[in-house]
């Protein structure tokens, strides 16, 4: 999940805990430190320091990289493009969703206002995701 929020971060891990989705999340701050990650660099660097995620958690509004530049680099990069980015916004501007799938996201949701919504949204992020579509094997897996 890429959220320069703390308190965004906080509510959705504890929201993924609530929806009892166990997977592994990992944070960063912005579009920079998440490309950082994505391509293993600095310090995530380190083998095993940055498993490819199965599932991107992406903020707009950010500063550095904001997620829509992010967005555009992960969609244009061989070994990345096919992990889903999930824009996950306060935005509800018809522009962002409309821009948001035209760089390649795969899914727009406005974040809802309470803790409830949040752990409904995740809830079935978590079941789409999860348990009903097919998603590609990380790069090197499978090819």
């Amino acid at each position: 999940m890429a959220d320069d929020d703390a308190d965004d971060r906080l509510l959705a891990s504890d929201a993924l805990a609530e929806a009892r989705l166990n997977n592994e999340l990992r944070f960063v701050e912005d579009g920079e430190e998440l490309m950082d990650y994505l391509n293993r660099r600095g310090r995530w660097s380190a083998p095993g320091a940055a498993p490819r995620p199965g599932l991107i958690l992406l903020d707009l509004n950010m500063p550095r990289k904001d997620g829509r530049e992010a967005l555009r680099e992960i969609k244009a990069h061989p070994e990345l493009r096919r992990i889903p980015v999930v824009v996950l916004t306060t935005s509800r501007a018809e522009e962002d969703v409309l821009r948001s799938y035209d760089l390649g996201a795969s899914s727009f949701i406005s974040k809802p206002v309470t803790f409830g919504g949040l752990v409904s949204a995740m809830k079935a992020l978590g079941r789409y995701y999860i348990e009903i579509v097919e998603l590609p094997p990380a790069a090197g897996e499978g090819e």
